[in-house]
């Protein structure tokens, strides 16, 4: 028997966060958004807040519903204080993450107050769920940055893992619908790494800090650029901070820093392939569901059930 090569993922398109402002009047960076739902399935939206102005994260994310969906929240610097109609409060500090499943409804709220010199950094990934969980039980996961495991491999690359698994050691976060892995990867100078993932599932790579090399074959026209550029002639085959990789299907990530470290958030998922019926911050596979979310919101009858 022939054994199958090994297919190291391909760039399939690089895009360049957008400036948006969310919630309240939060100045925020969208890596991804409404628009690209398609390309990112189980993916819907990913946003990166980081700031050392008060001002652009004070107003922050009062009380507002959820349906549908799964909120992952990931801070680096400062904290969020948190709280919802499930009873949870508290505060997600530096180094800390939240996994918030809505399923049948939640009423959250979120509100950035950076640390003790005013920068607030932190990222908000969005997830959907199939039409099978849409009305579970919503149900939250904090989880202190103390509880996630650090991994060292060869040439000092440093991988924080809050959901997956790396050399047989797992995140704490787990038994979630889309199969989900959710890594912080640290890339020393020279250093190149390597990841299995899933054949089928979506791979995309946010980079935080730095910039790498994020395909094999280092080909700077081979995929397609987006963001706020509609064509770039001067490009490049590093990518940079602030910039999302989009893989094509394969079995294997690999990432090489130049002659500074990179730093990225590595995620992946399981594809829903349903249809998606979306509205802030409700997302249901139909418009007739969309309408009965709202409606019971506003009549009071949206939280289903908290068990």
């Amino acid at each position: 028997m022939v054994k199958e090569q090994i297919k190291i993922r391909k760039i399939k398109k690089v895009w360049q966060s957008k400036p948006t402002i969310e919630g309240a009047g939060v100045h925020l960076q969208r890596a991804f958004g409404y628009y690209q739902v398609p390309e990112l399935d189980p993916f819907l939206l990913l946003d990166n807040f980081h700031s050392a102005n008060p001002d652009d994260y004070l107003p922050g994310f009062p009380w507002h519903p959820h349906r549908g969906i799964e909120t992952i929240t990931y801070v680096l610097h400062g904290n969020v204080e948190h709280g919802d109609s499930m009873g949870n409060k508290g505060v997600i500090a530096s180094g800390d993450a939240q996994w918030m499943t809505a399923g049948s409804g939640i009423i959250h709220q979120e509100m950035p107050k950076g640390d003790a010199s005013g920068l607030m950094w932190g990222f908000q990934l969005w997830a959907n769920l199939p039409a099978s969980h849409k009305m579970m039980d919503p149900r939250y996961r904090g989880v202190d940055s103390g509880q996630i495991p650090v991994v060292t491999l060869q040439s000092g690359i440093e991988v924080k893992i809050v959901c997956g698994e790396i050399d047989g050691v797992k995140g704490p976060v787990q038994d979630v619908v889309i199969d989900p892995e959710f890594l912080d990867v640290t890339v020393p100078p020279g250093g190149v790494f390597s990841h299995p993932v899933r054949r089928g599932h979506k791979v995309f790579a946010y980079v935080v800090q730095g910039e790498g090399y994020f395909d094999q074959g280092r080909d700077a026209f081979s995929y397609e650029v987006g963001g706020e550029k509609w064509f770039e002639l001067n490009r490049e085959c590093r990518v940079s901070s602030r910039h999302l990789v989009v893989y094509d299907d394969g079995d294997e990530v690999m990432v090489t820093a130049g002659n500074e470290p990179v730093r990225f958030l590595l995620v992946s998922g399981k594809p829903i392939g349903e249809p998606v019926a979306w509205y802030g911050p409700i997302v249901m596979n139909t418009q007739e569901e969309l309408r009965v979310a709202f409606e019971e919101y506003q009549n009071g009858t949206f939280i289903k059930s908290h068990k």
